[in-house]
């Protein structure tokens, strides 16, 4: 369960009027997560989803530099710098938004001076506006705190940053604070592999409270495990990885939840050769073909670890839930044992064992290529299949691990399509 920041101090030692006169204040309102870092840090890189509350954190953290509010600073920061995508989006957002600074000023609200682009507070701080479209702006001002937004959609992002990291040199521990929903550039990556910067993720979900009601569900319902959504949503970095056999866009393009009475249904297994806590997944997937020729990949119920009698009770319950033709099961690995596994939890279930005599890739390469002609959809979104998916190039995944729910795809949509390895089926009996 997610805690207030109200939640994690404790208010004992404080009187009810002390206590009244804070309650307003993020160090009560906010999550824990939206407060800064406890150890030393230079730059806080927050990650998150749309409506995640990051831009909020954003002002709250600025508004708490620029007045000394603790948690955020303990001395004030004089020279402070706004960047976003444009000017645009700095007075818009991150100013004048909903979550912007001049709506979490509680206390004293700075005097917005729109002819120097800048904001200012009583106490001398202020706040000056810059865009990503004009790095050379960044020339020349120095600055002890700086609150960059939407880095990602930054227009000349490596330029602006550079000119603004040779501008963060005033008082003792200047500060920079990025909120972004992530995409996979460069610099995102290079912030995300060292080690000295802060790293903040944050979901849509765990700010449901603050969005309008039905919001949530409905564009989870409509982007829920799809790559728009872990991104938009769930604040996930999603790359794309070079000589991959299937794409990100390929596979926002065949979700196709309609899907149509189908001809043959078939799953898939590819068993694992152990079922130690380390051993590989077992694949299990199915799919059908309509009368069209359209194959229609149904559903991933791979998991690990799996001991021969699970996979084999999984798989048949898929198999009677979808109303299956058959199951393929490959045998590289445990031979007929596959097939006496499956026959001994129910002897009536068809199965057609098949042998690879092709290296992964070049079994997959056929597949790949029906999905590029368009004649694959997916009717469910099926993020880890599409994942492995995404990650299979002809030297296997990153991991290094066996690609068993590419496997089991491959399988299946081989049986439907004609491009067996081995016999027609045959009805294994215990």
């Amino acid at each position: 369960m997610l805690k207030t920041a109200q939640e994690s101090w404790s208010t004992t030692n404080l009187s009810l009027q002390e206590a009244e006169a804070v309650y307003p204040e993020w160090i009560c309102q906010g999550r824990v997560t939206q407060l800064p870092p406890r150890s030393e840090w230079q730059t806080w890189l927050i990650l998150g989803g749309r409506g995640s509350g990051k831009t909020r954190m954003g002002a709250e953290w600025v508004n708490g530099v620029a007045q000394a509010y603790r948690p955020f600073a303990t001395r004030a920061s004089c020279n402070i710098a706004l960047v976003g995508e444009t000017l645009g989006d700095v007075r818009e957002v991150m100013i004048d938004g909903p979550s912007g600074i001049m709506k979490v000023s509680r206390a004293e609200r700075p005097r917005y001076e729109m002819t120097r682009r800048r904001l200012l507070w009583a106490n001398g701080a202020t706040a000056s506006m810059f865009s990503s479209e004009d790095p050379d702006s960044l020339r020349g001002p120095q600055f002890d705190a700086a609150w960059c937004d939407e880095l990602c959609k930054w227009k000349n992002v490596q330029e602006t940053w550079d000119m603004l990291q040779f501008g963060l040199r005033l008082g003792l521990s200047p500060k920079q604070v990025v909120t972004t929903t992530p995409r996979p550039l460069p610099l995102l990556k290079h912030m995300l592999a060292d080690p000295a910067v802060q790293v903040r993720r944050m979901r849509m979900q765990e700010n449901a409270a603050n969005l309008a009601p039905g919001f949530v569900s409905h564009v989870n319902n409509l982007y829920g495990g799809s790559r728009l959504g872990r991104q938009e949503l769930d604040g996930e970095l999603i790359e794309e990885r070079e000589g991959a056999l299937w794409s990100r866009i390929l596979m926002e393009s065949v979700f196709s939840p309609d899907v149509p009475e189908l001809k043959r249904v078939v799953i898939a297994i590819d068993p694992p050769a152990s079922a130690t806590k380390k051993s590989d997944a077992c694949g299990i997937v199915a799919a059908g073909i309509d009368e069209h020729g359209m194959g229609w990949v149904l559903a991933d119920d791979s998991f690990a670890p799996a001991k021969p009698h699970e996979w084999a009770r999984r798989a048949i319950a898929l198999y009677h839930r979808l109303k299956a033709d058959l199951i393929v099961a490959e045998v590289n690995q445990g031979g007929d044992m596959v097939a006496a596994v499956i026959a001994a939890e129910d002897p009536h279930v068809p199965v057609r064992k098949v042998r690879a005599n092709r290296g992964k890739a070049l079994r997959a390469e056929p597949i790949a290529a029906l999905y590029e002609q368009g004649r694959v959809r997916h009717a469910a979104r099926l993020a880890m299949l599409e994942d492995e998916m995404c990650d299979f190039t002809h030297n296997g995944l990153s991991s290094g691990r066996s690609p068993d729910r590419v496997d089991a795809l491959v399988w299946a949509l081989s049986d439907l399509f004609g491009r067996r390895e081995t016999g027609p089926r045959v009805r294994v009996v215990g």
